[in-house]
């Protein structure tokens, strides 16, 4: 019975010495499983550490560019003030314009007799002032014609014919 004590040691001898190899074969497998993993994560922190730049780089230049907005925002909201400072001034000149416009057409059609009667009367004064120069046309005709008529009687008349 001791031999079989002895084969059952060395039998467990041998289980345990293959457990003892397998277990150091699978640390060495996940040594390097571990060694490229943890090389893998140098590279992904390298990559993050350029991301975070580039993330950082475009966070400065947005804010910039939020604040030229800004900026221009502001100049053009007092654009947009003048603008419409100008659309109430027209707004306004118009009113001034109808209030003008019918405040004529109402004097107009009160006075409109008035008109009328003006408008008569200054035909007949042009009229009258033409008649004025057609007068005076005829009387300095007139005159002309008798200083003509006073210079030929003055004048002694040529009989036409030969000479003797």
């Amino acid at each position: 019975m001791e031999v079989i004590l002895y084969i059952a040691a060395i039998i467990a001898a041998i289980g345990f010495l293959i457990l003892c190899v397998s277990v150091g074969m699978t640390l060495f497998s996940l040594k390097s499983i571990l060694n490229s993993l943890a090389g893998t994560l140098s590279g992904i922190e390298g990559q993050m550490e350029g991301i975070t730049r580039e993330t950082t780089s475009l966070l400065t230049k947005t804010n910039s560019l939020a604040e030229d907005i800004q900026q221009k925002s502001e100049q053009l909201n007092s654009v947009v003030h003048a603008v419409k400072g100008i659309g109430d001034s027209v707004n306004g000149l118009n009113t001034s314009v109808q209030h003008i416009t019918s405040s004529i057409s109402k004097s107009v059609e009160q006075n409109e007799e008035k008109i009328a009667q003006v408008v008569q009367w200054s035909n007949v004064a042009m009229g009258i002032a033409d008649k004025w120069k057609k007068r005076k046309v005829i009387e300095q005709v007139q005159e002309e014609s008798y200083v003509f008529e006073a210079e030929q009687s003055d004048k002694p008349k040529r009989k036409w014919g030969r000479k003797k």
